[in-house]
């Protein structure tokens, strides 16, 4: 990627600010991911087939308004010059109201909660695609070199795993202290304020890690080009998919949202019904956060070492490799704890890998093309992880429903069938084996060196 002198040095106070708000978010992430589906089915009893419905919506509903979002975004450019940190203190505020909303019950029917669950979604969603805009394209606005930038999203991959592994571990603690969670081991209709009360905890924080990103950090890369002419949504996507790494990442950055998605939605589940145990989850998670934490300080030397693509397929054959103890004894509580840390290795690798590919992607387009699109490179990443969530929903709610899952034997504490079981077992173990095959393939097929270099010759040679 450029080679050209830092543009600044990004300070260790900036980095943090970078880690700040990749906590928050990932203890938000978190939260939402582990109790959204319970708040649905156990809280607010709206039938898992219909929950996994109101997923698929959602996600239409983010197709649609994610690319629109992110073109016009691209277009706006704030009276300070810069084209994406400022949205952190636009987007602070409505983003922390619509997790407040989102897990919010309004006392009506099931109809109603579902129209009123829906409304609260988009507006959250929206919110969302806003908030994903500094979150994945202040890296590569940060500074032109990829010492840096790996560096940076290395704090970025420590925000998350501390985000992470605090999420799994302190959670269940703040439902707790608002009082949820008394005398029963997994989420029912009593605890409805303590949820309610826990989101605006979790409101609060989002807030504040938009702010304190924004206060230490600084945009310093600007596009070469004088060319401000606005962009419309067919020519940007046509600048972008001429990017082919922009397409593969893409796919990369999916694989890892489903295997993300499939950890935090399971565990929880598994431990409850499976280990019969729901706190278990917490020393499991506090595994996966440990190793997270150590493959965030060694994957800028690992890939040095090895090369990016090399160090991508590890990380996925990691992944992989782990679940292989567990799928043979998904009841053992070891195997379990294998599967942990192996994911945590992989997966904050990988979180590492493709943050530091987006922001080559963008010097890649720039080179293509002559405009920056890092607005748009990061709304569309944004939404690859919406569908692999929205994906995960369904796929979890349905397979749930199919296996017997009653969410009336939950608020009664009592356990599941052995197929509902075995199918919480399989979303731990093989499926997330099977999405890891995948990425190690989407992994071999990504080169931004190689791309950038023949970019930058095509150029050349056109003058």
């Amino acid at each position: 990627m450029p080679k050209e002198k830092k543009t600044s040095q990004v300070s260790v106070l900036e980095k943090l600010g970078f880690m700040s708000f990749s906590t928050s978010t990932n203890i938000v992430f978190n939260f939402k991911s582990t109790y959204y589906k319970f708040f649905l089915t156990s809280i607010l009893l709206i039938d898992p087939i219909a929950a996994s419905n109101m997923a698929v919506i959602g996600t239409i509903w983010d197709i649609v308004n994610d690319p629109l979002i992110g073109v016009w975004a691209n277009n706006v450019r704030f009276k300070s010059g810069e084209k994406v940190r400022p949205w952190l203190l636009y987007i602070a505020i409505p983003y922390a109201l619509g997790m407040v909303l989102l897990f919010t019950d309004f006392g009506v029917s099931e109809r109603w909660d579902i129209i009123l669950g829906l409304v609260v979604f988009f507006f959250y969603e929206i919110a969302n695609t806003f908030r994903g805009i500094p979150y994945n394209g202040m890296a590569a606005l940060a500074s032109s070199d990829d010492s840096d930038r790996k560096s940076i999203n290395a704090f970025k991959s420590l925000g998350a795993c501390l985000g992470s592994g605090i999420g799994a571990v302190a959670v269940p603690m703040i439902v707790r202290m608002f009082g949820g969670l008394r005398d029963h081991k997994v989420i029912n209709s009593s605890d409805s304020k303590p949820i309610l009360y826990s989101a605006i905890f979790m409101g609060v924080l989002i807030a504040l890690g938009c702010f304190l990103h924004y206060f230490t950090t600084k945009e310093r890369v600007r596009q070469v080009s004088d060319d401000e002419e606005k962009i419309g949504i067919v020519e940007t996507y046509r600048m972008l998919f001429k990017c082919k790494s922009w397409v593969r990442n893409m796919f990369y950055i999916m694989c890892y949202g489903v295997s993300t998605c499939l950890l935090t939605s399971s565990i929880t589940y598994y431990c409850a019904y499976v280990l019969n145990d729901s706190s278990l989850s917490t020393p499991i998670m506090a595994a996966y956060l440990a190793v997270s934490i150590l493959f965030s300080i060694l994957t800028p030397a690992i890939d040095t070492k090895l090369g990016r693509k090399k160090t991508m397929v590890v990380a996925a054959l990691l992944q992989v490799v782990g679940k292989i103890p567990f799928i043979f004894a998904p009841k053992n509580v070891i195997t379990a704890y294998i599967n942990a840390i192996f994911t945590g290795m992989g997966l904050t690798m990988t979180f590492i890998l493709f943050n530091t590919n987006r922001s080559a992607i963008s010097d890649i387009v720039e080179v293509q093309n002559g405009r920056r699109l890092d607005t748009m490179v990061s709304t569309g990443d944004n939404l690859v992880s919406k569908i692999a969530e929205a994906f995960v929903d369904k796929l979890f709610l349905v397979a749930l429903a199919a296996a017997g899952f009653s969410a009336q034997l939950a608020d009664q504490g009592l356990l599941q069938n052995e197929t509902t079981q075995t199918t919480i077992s399989a979303l731990l173990g093989w499926i997330p084996a099977l999405v890891g095959i995948f990425m190690m393939l989407f992994a071999l097929g990504i080169d931004t060196d190689k791309e950038y270099k023949e970019a930058l010759a095509q150029r050349d040679g056109a003058k």
